[in-house]
């Protein structure tokens, strides 16, 4: 169980790092075309969003990869023949089809891995606020000027 833990601490740990990169790099590119001046502010509005969410698409998408390459390393999954990125996918994201289960040894794993991702989705939502908030405020809109 120890072994376990460690694990799953470690791997947390690179997903922190992962996202904390991330977010540095997905908050400058905000703050940089939100700097811009320009006639369509909606226009611009959506353009910084749909660019933070893509990149933080991403970062999840390597997080989910890093908890892959380490079910591989460990041997969690079952059947040798098993699809890891699916499993990885499915841990993280929650989604708890149990189609594919983890090896005794290594069951902890899987409820790590989901509290990483239920972790780094709730970061991510707080970048996507703080990017919505700040670009809102840049180029002079509210949130009644979005809602009809």
């Amino acid at each position: 169980m120890i072994l376990q833990l460690a694990v799953g601490a470690l791997v947390s740990a690179i997903n922190i790092g992962i996202h904390a990169l991330v977010t540095v790099v997905a908050v400058a590119i905000a703050r940089s075309a939100g700097l811009r001046r320009t006639e369509r502010p909606r226009l611009l509005l959506m353009g910084v969003m749909v660019a933070t969410t893509a990149v933080l698409n991403l970062a999840h998408t390597v997080e989910v990869l890093v908890w892959a390459w380490t079910y591989d390393i460990v041997e969690a999954a079952a059947s040798p023949d098993s699809d890891l990125l699916y499993f990885a996918f499915v841990n993280y994201t929650t989604l708890g089809y149990g189609d594919i289960t983890p090896v005794q040894a290594w069951r902890l794993l899987g409820p790590l891995t989901a509290m990483n991702g239920v972790l780094l989705f709730g970061w991510s939502a707080a970048i996507l606020f703080e990017v919505l908030r700040k670009t809102l405020d840049h180029v002079g809109l509210t949130r009644d000027d979005l809602i009809p």
